[in-house]
């Protein structure tokens, strides 16, 4: 089975959560981007989802081609992607719980991305400033302590699982959780000072995520694309502000 990941040159992005599950499990993937091949990169797939003939193209990047089957929505490809790779539990309700939370960290990307784009993603950020420092003020005061309080519940309120959100073992889900985690501190690592402290048991899931040994050589590998501003963790001083935690 070939798994081929087609994302923009350059970016994390939501395509750095599928890489995080290929590489936490050794598989074997290949990235596919713009100028890739003539007619069989990015451009040609762009222009296959054009075509009427196409009955299933997904929206937008991430996608994942396995065979002559196109897999669009990231946590869409990870919850195909999760029995296949080991990363989610066997019974239909583990699965069900890891995607739940797997959207639900989708949320809180979109509201991280809506920081610096608040009234336009085709608009650039020096376009709508005054609205991203309202925006992100209201996202790191309210929101994150929101969204991590209710990560921290889960982890407490399940103790048989070892740390882990579901089962006793890593999920792709810890993983996705990982990387909020890391794309965060990029973002505003004034606000982010207090997270460890207010929110251990997700520091320690993050911490967990960082020691697996595949994890470890992949983010010193020149495979992990840095962060930087023109993804969705993006460092603008303006933005950051005192830690809320």
């Amino acid at each position: 089975m070939t798994f081929e990941l087609f994302y923009w040159p350059g970016l994390q992005g939501r395509g750095e959560f599928i890489r995080l599950a290929f590489e936490a499990t050794g598989t074997p993937y290949v990235e596919i981007v713009q100028g890739h091949a003539p007619g069989q990169g990015m451009e040609g797939l762009l222009h296959t989802m054009d075509d009427p003939a196409c009955m299933d193209p997904p929206y937008a990047p991430p996608f994942l081609r396995v065979g002559d089957e196109l897999i669009g929505q990231t946590a869409n490809i990870l919850a195909y992607l999760g029995p296949l790779l080991g990363l989610v539990g066997e019974s239909p309700r583990a699965r069900r719980w890891v995607n739940q939370l797997q959207l639900t960290l989708a949320d809180l990307v979109t509201e991280v991305h809506d920081g610096h784009h608040p009234i336009a993603s085709r608009l650039y950020y020096s376009q709508q400033r005054a609205e991203a420092r309202k925006r992100t003020a209201d996202l790191i005061d309210y929101r994150l302590p929101k969204f991590f309080g209710y990560f921290e519940r889960v982890l407490a309120n399940n103790p048989q699982a070892g740390g882990w959100l579901c089962e006793g073992a890593m999920s792709y889900a810890d993983l996705s959780l990982f990387q909020v985690i890391e794309g965060l501190h990029y973002a505003f690592p004034r606000a982010m000072s207090g997270f460890a402290k207010a929110f251990a048991r997700c520091q320690a899931v993050h911490d967990a995520v960082a020691r697996e040994p595949r994890i470890a050589a992949y983010l010193k590998s020149p495979r992990r694309i840095p962060f930087n501003t023109t993804g969705i963790f993006r460092y603008y001083k303006a933005l950051d502000r005192a830690s809320p935690f």
